[in-house]
């Protein structure tokens, strides 16, 4: 297995440097496989959507589909996959962050009564306002 950092990711995802990008390419496409697959962690696939937000202006629709083409992708290996899942699924019906989602998502599996924030957006994916 061979971890990947969130610039990895991106280089490959836009192709917007050259050289960076034929390296990510490679690894990618003719290095990853089943049996020796990129491992993305949770931070990473976070990083990924906020750095498609802010920095490329992706819309939400497209980040979805980013997310689940990561998900589904058989060499890449998504940290805790079915967290991720979950929390993709919130992201696509509520209107915060990712990593709202993410927290709510992970909050709850580890027991939480509750889970509270500030960020009244993050209410949608079933937090509660402090």
């Amino acid at each position: 297995m061979i971890g990947l950092d969130t610039n990895v990711i991106i280089r490959y995802l836009t192709q917007d440097d050259k050289t960076q990008s034929g390296k990510a390419n490679k690894l990618i496409e003719n290095t990853l496989t089943e049996t020796q697959p990129g491992f993305i962690s949770l931070i990473s696939l976070v990083e990924v959507v906020w750095v498609l937000e802010s920095c490329y202006d992706q819309s939400k629709e497209n980040i979805l589909d980013v997310v689940q083409v990561l998900l589904t992708t058989r060499q890449l290996l998504i940290e805790n996959a079915e967290v991720a899942y979950l929390a993709l699924k919130r992201f696509s019906a509520g209107n915060g962050d990712f990593s709202d989602a993410l927290i709510a998502v992970i909050s709850e599996q580890r027991g939480c009564e509750s889970i509270k924030t500030f960020d009244k957006k993050a209410t949608s994916f079933g937090m509660t306002l402090l």
